[in-house]
């Protein structure tokens, strides 16, 4: 019989993934660079050390490529490693391991390695984390053959992908949005997969679909309730989950229901994943589109520190109404006067 749902939060549904994992499969183990310490990446670890030791959970020194040739090393030899990243931006260090050699062995093998590695990386805004402390690249991930990259928002996606991750042959990049982590939902109690490549609908409506990754999500959910309200306008949004391998059905039939397409990406515009969807839309929706795809993200810059050029960076909530009413040619509307952002001032940082 099944456990009724608690109420957990998005960081509490990582760790219960992890412990799970651990407990069925005692090749699993994480490591990174101060997983161990006391605040056990925002909360996401506690008490795994405790019940596991340190022989499966340890901190590391700072060395991302050497981090990455670890877990590629420990994935072909028969374990499931889990690597840890504060911060997506130094993966960048790795990515010679990470392009080269980890999407690429179970191909150059002929099929006959494995490599069943997990990484886990922070994303997004908080506290001006500026240009060098801020970047998402799903789009960089996801350009190369044999890695799978996904976005989970919900704590039960989040627990469910995060196992089906675990679980997997192949290298998985788990991208977490740092303003997430104290998000709450409804998560099972005992261990479930969410399949990987499967998209969802987050919000289900009939004027406008907006395609939504990551934050992106909790931006268009409050876009969504305010044109309601405002407007009566329906807007459906589909959370892709895995930005690859990706779910176009799903995208392509909202599309084909509601006739226009937003796509809010959570990376900068150009070169990304909102123009890959954007192009999938025009090429096989077109008879059916009214109006043309609108793409909504970052400006090609770097990432400002500034709180004020910050907001001018970030879309939020505002801007995506804003968005939509143009796209349906609408009076605009009086905007609330809440700040966008609202999970921002929990934020306490990963130590």
């Amino acid at each position: 019989m099944m456990k009724k749902n608690r109420i957990i939060s998005y960081s509490t549904a990582i760790g219960e993934a992890l412990q799970q994992e651990m407990e069925r499969d005692s090749s699993v183990f994480l490591y990174g660079l101060d997983v161990a310490d006391h605040k056990r990446t925002s909360g996401s670890t506690f008490g795994i050390l405790e019940q596991f030791g340190s022989e499966r959970m340890f901190s590391t020194p700072l060395s991302e490529e050497a981090l990455m040739g670890v877990g590629l090393g420990a994935a072909i030899a028969g374990l499931r490693p889990v690597n840890i990243h504060i911060r997506s931006d130094f993966l960048l260090l790795a990515m010679n391991q990470l392009g080269n050699m980890v999407s690429s062995y179970h191909y150059g093998s002929g099929g006959k390695l494995k490599v069943p590695l997990v990484i886990r990386s922070i994303i997004g805004r908080g506290w001006g984390q500026g240009f060098q402390h801020s970047k998402s690249m799903q789009s960089i991930f996801a350009h190369i053959p044999g890695l799978k990259v996904v976005m989970p928002v919900t704590p039960y996606d989040i627990k469910g992908i995060l196992i089906a991750a675990i679980r997997d042959e192949n290298p998985v990049i788990v991208l977490e949005h740092r303003q997430l982590y104290w998000v709450e939902g409804e998560v099972p109690a005992e261990p479930y997969e969410v399949p990987l490549g499967k998209g969802k609908i987050f919000r289900k409506g009939k004027d406008i679909t907006i395609v939504a990754t990551s934050w992106m999500n909790v931006e268009a959910f409050k876009a969504a309730e305010i044109l309601e309200a405002a407007h009566g306008i329906q807007v459906e949004i589909i959370d892709p989950r895995t930005i690859y391998p990706l779910d176009e059905k799903i995208i392509l039939q909202s599309v084909e229901k509601t006739g226009h397409c937003i796509v809010a990406d959570y990376d900068w515009l150009f070169c990304g994943f909102s123009a890959e969807v954007a192009a999938l839309v025009q090429e096989k929706c077109f008879k059916k589109l009214q109006s043309p795809v609108v793409r909504i993200g970052f400006p090609h810059t770097p990432c400002p520190t500034t709180r004020q050029l910050e907001n001018v960076f970030y879309p939020d909530s505002l801007s995506i109404v804003r968005s939509v009413e143009k796209k349906l040619e609408l009076k605009p509307c009086v905007l609330p006067k809440e700040a966008p952002n609202s999970w921002e001032h929990k934020f306490r940082g990963p130590f």
